[in-house]
């Protein structure tokens, strides 16, 4: 399986939350990590750091906050342009689903857990 860089945009360190499991279980299965969120600390032994750096190596961008604080990240998300947006369940936005579309950047509606559970990261 190749390495997909996934930056995990809602990372946090809190091992109750589903970005958490989500930066573990991308590193368990050989994917290469950028966790980007609020809070201080690390997920996977990968630092969290504030949405400042634009990552130019990114192949997946995998959301875990809601819609209605993503707007305030579009910039970041769309100068990252990835391959593709995983949009996980609570996350779907249509204006930026759009915005990324006309960016010829790939976006799913899906989970990401589940999607490395089944092999079909």
């Amino acid at each position: 399986m190749a390495d997909k860089k996934t930056l995990v945009l809602g990372a946090t360190p809190d091992p109750s939350r589903y970005a958490y499991l989500a930066s573990n279980r991308l590193v368990r299965t050989g994917h290469t990590i950028v966790n980007v969120g609020i809070k201080p600390g690390e997920a996977a032994g990968v630092e969290i750091e504030k949405p400042e750096t634009i990552h130019n190596d990114i192949d997946t961008i995998t959301l875990y906050i809601g819609p209605q604080n993503q707007p305030a990240l579009y910039d970041y998300i769309l100068a990252t342009n990835p391959k593709r947006i995983i949009f996980n369940p609570g996350t779907e936005n249509g204006e930026l689903r759009r915005m990324a579309r006309e960016k010829g950047i790939e976006t799913l509606s899906a989970c990401t857990l589940v999607m490395l559970s089944t092999g079909e990261y």
